[in-house]
């Protein structure tokens, strides 16, 4: 049984690798219930990956993660499907399906999961498209769409289900200005509406940190810091002063390891 203040997922001693490289290595996480989590740390540390082993897409080498208190892979496919629906997933790409148009890629996962006259599904997806401002847009195609448009768009087909707990994958990257700025208003206002929880995995200092409830800092297999935005914008840590503030000098070199240039330029 679970209660309102347990975490909604619960990451333990959470052990990954590719090949012989450690993603992760002895990681432990909670992300509380309605609240924003942020997952950050530079690029290649393994937080999309993150994602694929909460929505049980991978398997751990060692460890356990739990999503309202339900241990992922040890669930039969039935019961990991039964789960997965009540995930949303925004795809850094959107993902969205191409021969279809907004309405329909809005009502794919209703028409999927939800048995539910037409009638019904109708006005649900209207509702899902007005929560983002896109009603009007119901009727385009994707290639019609602009890149904020697509990304909002992806958000209210993450939402068609009323999940849980949405999971944003780098929901930032690629935005110009006014769409970011939409965008980073629209995950926060929609997850106190809506009271979910969310999980923002990003790289997206300013913009993670003015929406994020709490944040973790990911990078090399571990856990380096964590703690509320403004906590991690005021710590000391080098590596997390470093990352938060996007300093060039700190413990993550310039240089990738390699032999003195000397040596290297006489072949010596």
């Amino acid at each position: 049984m679970t209660s309102d203040t347990d975490p909604l997922v619960k990451i333990r001693g959470l052990r990954f690798f590719r090949g012989e490289r450690a993603i992760f290595d002895g990681v432990d996480i909670d992300i509380p219930r309605g609240k924003i989590t942020a997952i950050m740390g530079p690029s290649g540390s393994g937080k999309t990956t993150l994602l694929k082993l909460i929505g049980g897409q991978l398997r751990p080498q060692a460890g356990s993660v739990e999503v309202d208190g339900q241990n992922i892979h040890r669930l039969s496919r039935r019961a990991l499907y039964r789960l997965r629906i009540r995930m949303g997933m925004l795809f850094q790409s959107g993902a969205l399906l191409t021969d279809i148009s907004v309405f329909d890629n809005v009502a794919y996962p209703l028409r999927e999961h939800a048995p539910l006259p037409s009638s019904m599904i109708r006005k649900l997806v209207l509702l899902k498209l007005e929560s983002v401002g896109l009603r009007g847009a119901r009727g385009l195609m994707p290639s019609e769409l602009s890149g904020g448009m697509a990304r909002r768009v992806a958000l209210a087909r993450a939402m068609a289900l009323d999940p849980m707990m949405i999971m944003y994958d780098e929901p930032f990257t690629g935005q110009d200005p006014i769409s970011l700025g939409v965008l980073v208003q629209l995950i926060r206002a929609l997850n106190d509406a809506s009271r979910i929880t969310s999980i923002i995995v990003s790289h997206d200092v300013q913009e993670t940190a003015e929406i994020a409830d709490y944040i973790y800092v990911i990078s090399n297999g571990r856990v380096i810091d964590h703690g509320s935005p403004d906590a991690m914008l005021k710590s000391n840590a080098p590596w997390t002063r470093q990352f938060m503030h996007g300093l060039a000098d700190g413990p993550v070199p310039f240089h990738y390891p390699a032999p003195g240039l000397e040596q290297d330029l006489l072949g010596t």
